[in-house]
């Protein structure tokens, strides 16, 4: 979606952030990452979101040229975290008369990340709320802890353009070529996969809409098959397996451990099996780890022991897949113990 013309009235102001090492400081991003940002163009103005601050200059020059002499009426801020939020008081210092659209929860947080006075210049809206802009009209969702207690997210009926805030986001600058659902199944299980109640929440919303396109705050413009997208949201969030296949997540000090699972996942193999993937934990990266033991139905934790309990980085893993609600697979346990076998316990 390099094209910033996503329509006649809409236009991506966004920035492509390829200088970033880690993303939220724990994500590799190899390919960089998106901070997306729409204008809508109408009799009133509306500027869906700003980005990272990191980006905020280039933004602002985007800006400027979609606007070609105009001001923003709006600025719909959909989600406060700073990646989306960082350019707003430079924002609203080059455009003061603006008026910010955004929940109660929105108003309550902002204070908490910038000293604005907003007196006068706020529009509360709540579920099902409109907005005219003149041959437009917004329609706002709320999706509380989509990953943030604020997030809502906003129907463009006329178009019929869900502005769908983190949600259908994938890590990646938007001129990277890979595959969409790769990225986006890591950035989803580990920014998003702890709700995936919620998540459900808001697919259901979101099957009364007749909805033409997906504009994440991340990531490419979601417009053909989005049957596509839509499914594999719902199996992430209602914690289905994606995939039938075995995931061997393997743990291991000095390397014994990890032969063994070659040759477990040879003998696998051997015996039929489809889909098996075999993960040296200590070296690969864990977000990646946690994609896989998602996508796939059967998980083997297998963990040298280590001072009377499990070797750390497995210890790292089964944290995070607790703290992502990981349920719903098949789990098998090998532990390597030469002298006090503590793993499987613990």
């Amino acid at each position: 979606m390099k094209d910033t013309k996503i329509s006649d009235s809409i236009v991506y102001i966004g920035v492509d952030d390829k200088t970033i090492d880690l993303f939220e400081s724990q994500y590799v991003v190899p390919n960089g990452v998106s901070y997306n940002s729409y204008v809508i163009l109408d009799e009133k103005i509306a500027v869906m979101d700003t980005v990272d601050s990191r980006a905020t200059d280039e933004w602002i020059a985007n800006l400027e040229k979609a606007l070609d002499g105009k001001k923003p009426n709006y600025l719909v801020v959909q989600h406060l975290e700073p990646d989306h939020s960082g350019s707003i008081e430079k924002f609203l210092e080059k455009y003061p008369e603006t008026q910010i659209v955004g929940n109660a929860k929105t108003f309550a947080m902002l204070p908490q990340f910038f000293d604005i006075c907003l007196d006068g210049k706020t529009v509360t809206v709540k579920e099902g709320d409109t907005l005219s802009l003149g041959s437009h009209t917004l329609q706002f969702i709320m999706a509380p802890m989509v990953h943030w207690p604020e997030v809502m997210v906003t129907y463009e009926q006329s178009e019929k353009m869900l502005f769908s805030a983190d949600a259908f986001g994938k890590f990646g600058a938007l001129d990277a070529e890979e595959d969409w659902a790769c990225e986006a199944r890591r950035y989803y299980f580990n920014i998003v996969g702890k709700y995936g109640m919620q998540v459900q929440t808001l697919l259901k919303k979101a099957s009364a809409l007749d909805i033409k396109a997906i504009l994440p705050l991340h990531g490419v413009l979601l417009k053909d098959n989005l049957e596509y997208y839509i499914n594999k949201y719902n199996i992430w969030s209602s914690y289905q397996p994606e995939d039938e296949g075995i995931f061997i997540a393997c743990a291991s000090i000095h390397g014994n451990t990890f032969k063994a699972m070659q040759k477990f996942k040879e003998i696998l193999e051997q015996k039929g099996a489809k889909k098996v993937v075999l993960a040296d934990i200590s070296r690969e990266d864990m977000a990646e780890v946690i994609e896989d033991a998602f996508r796939y139905d059967k998980i083997v934790f297998a963990a040298s022991s280590y001072d009377a309990g499990v070797f750390p980085v497995m210890e790292d893993l089964l944290l995070h897949l607790k703290s992502k609600n990981y349920q719903n697979r098949t789990i098998g346990i090998v532990q390597n113990g030469s002298w006090a076998a503590t793993a499987a316990r613990v």
